[in-house]
């Protein structure tokens, strides 16, 4: 069988939690993979010291969210026993205010009394010629007079020692708050400080990493760079020897016969391959896949480089299973989208036939299929990867194919689905599925929250700014389609956010921050907008509630007016 032109020779760099997961075939009746078994030296994520650490960072960030619930509490405590202070004071102010004005009335009734008849007593009234009954009544009203006087003292003097009782309650319950507040507070510090701590830790190993992850993206892009090289050689030497590719349907029986030229392409085992041909002479016979075929790896080669999102159906962003469905669609085979439907429908040839647009499917040990490529020729595999965060060629390890398959022949009854057995975590485009729950988990490329080395993102089109590559190019559409509105770019100002920032916030406003290790700005999934987005109302903000989905951005519930924290420049990438 002809070689087709030679991908450069990359080795496969298995690394772990960062890994990129290059995916590369040993080129069949080749023997032995010349660049090794591809598995590679741990990457520093993937390292106990690391996983150590990212424990420590959990174990803080475990505590600050039930402290933060308790500072919370004690806060609202306080300005609760503060709210009943000032009212105890306010009320003792208006108690002594009455009693002042009690007082007054009593000193002006008796200056009257004075003024206008001297001073009243029994005997005074019977000197000026009163009668027995005329002493008895004046006895009578100076006895009321002087109860009176008496009650409206004596009730203005209870109300202030209410207040004042009241007020010393109140003081006792503010200093009890105050000391639980500051009690917290030094405990919040202490954890603060040691999530800092870890934080200069985990920076120090992530700034290691991305060094590392830089260096083999850029091998990633040169061997993109030369796989499309080879694919384009090779269609021209298809065109040159003047084969025009046959559809799937010539191909299907060699038995009983192909288009005239070409001959059936032998198996390994034995027999002939259907699907396929092969032109003879030359330095060797020239391999001839189906039109189909070659079209669908076409398409899949202009998709080198595009970010890699789980769930993404592109044209900016894809997932394995989807980015296989799509090319196939594209010249009419319709394929499940997802790397289990394919595993289990796509009709299976042996791993040692493969051919450019079969189906290469990779796995390890008990976790079942955890990625679908598409073959270039019978070394280099294309695949949208988890770990690479991008749509990348590369060359495994034999063992780490689990089987091919080549769509041209249709779909087979469906295969009972292969899952992960024994415990393992299942395995999507190349990189684990880790639980939602998992505190402080590894999601997507295998990073932490507020840990992901910058080379695994991409900018927004703002400097200074980064997220993950998928949300990064619907970013800058959602600012190109608002531009064309507004007359300027979306104005930004926060996107990924390090754990070390993320202490830092939590520090400065922990009652409004999220708890360091739980922020979507730490996965680079989270924008916080201005220019007038930041207000509700706006048209800018109106333009980003009946726009944004469309880009797949969306205002998260809690943030809505009335939710209790009202952002409304604050916006998170859903997916396509």
């Amino acid at each position: 069988m002809h070689s087709l032109p030679r991908s450069r020779v990359v080795a496969a760099l298995s690394l772990g939690v960062v890994a990129l997961a290059v995916v590369l075939l040993p080129t069949a009746h080749a023997g032995a993979d010349p660049t090794g078994s591809g598995v590679a030296t741990a990457s520093l994520l993937d390292s106990p010291e690391l996983d150590e650490l990212q424990r420590r960072a959990a174990g803080v960030q475990a505590e600050l969210q039930e402290r933060q619930s308790r500072v919370l509490a004690a806060r609202e405590a306080l300005a609760a026993a503060e709210a009943a202070a000032a009212q105890a004071e306010a009320d003792i102010v208006a108690a002594d205010a009455d009693l002042a004005r009690a007082r007054a009335e009593v000193a002006r009734h008796a200056s009257a009394v004075y003024r206008d008849a001297g001073e009243v007593t029994p005997l005074s009234v019977l000197l000026s010629g009163g009668g027995p009954g005329d002493v008895v009544a004046a006895a009578g009203l100076l006895d009321a007079a002087e109860q009176h006087a008496a009650a409206v003292v004596g009730a203005a003097e209870r109300r202030r020692q209410e207040a004042a009782a009241r007020r010393a309650e109140a003081e006792r319950t503010r200093e009890t708050a105050r000391a639980r507040a500051g009690e917290l507070t030094t405990e919040t510090a202490e954890l603060e400080a040691a999530a800092a701590a870890a934080s200069r830790d985990l920076e120090a190993a992530v700034a290691a990493v991305d060094r590392q992850l830089g260096r083999q993206r850029e091998e990633q892009r040169a061997a993109g760079r030369q796989a499309a090289a080879d694919w384009h050689g090779y269609l021209a030497e298809l065109a040159a020897a003047g084969v025009a590719p046959p559809p799937a349907a010539a191909l299907r029986d060699p038995a009983a016969g192909l288009p005239d030229g070409l001959v059936p392409v032998p198996a390994s085992g034995g027999g002939v391959q259907a699907g396929a041909a092969q032109l003879p002479g030359g330095p060797g016979p020239l391999v001839v896949p189906s039109a189909e075929a070659v079209a669908a790896v076409s398409a899949a080669v202009d998709a080198l480089e595009l970010p890699y999102a789980s769930g993404a159906a592109g044209p900016d962003a894809w997932s394995c299973g989807s980015l296989v469905h799509a090319v196939y669609a594209s010249v009419g085979i319709d394929l499940p989208d997802d790397q289990a439907g394919l595993h289990a429908r796509t009709t299976p040839v042996d791993p040692a036939d493969v051919l450019p647009g079969d189906l290469v499917f990779l796995g390890a040990g008990r976790s079942g299929p955890g990625n679908v490529g598409i073959a270039l020729d019978g070394r280099t595999v294309l695949a949208a990867d988890a770990r690479a965060g991008a749509v990348v060629v590369g060359r495994p390890g034999a063992d780490r194919v689990l089987g091919a398959g080549r769509p041209s022949l249709g779909l087979r009854a469906a295969a009972p689905a292969t899952e992960p057995s024994g415990g393992p975590l299942p395995v999507e485009c190349g990189d684990v599925r880790y639980p939602p729950e998992t505190s402080g988990g590894r999601a997507w490329g295998g990073f932490p929250n507020g840990l992901v080395p910058p080379s695994a993102m991409c900018p927004p089109g703002v400097a200074g700014h980064l997220l993950r590559c998928d949300a990064a190019a619907a970013y800058r559409a959602m600012s190109s389609a608002y531009a064309g509105v507004f007359g300027t770019p979306l104005c930004l100002t926060d996107s990924y956010r390090s754990y070390a920032g993320q202490v830092q916030l939590y520090g400065e406003k922990p009652a409004l921050a999220a708890v360091p290790g739980t922020s979507d700005h730490g996965w680079g999934l989270a924008v916080d907008l201005c220019g007038g987005v930041e207000r509700f109302g706006t048209a800018q903000y109106a333009w980003m509630v009946a726009n944004a989905g469309r880009f797949g951005f969306r205002h998260p519930r809690w943030a809505d007016p009335g939710n209790g924290r009202e952002e409304p420049w604050h916006w998170e990438y859903a997916g396509a």
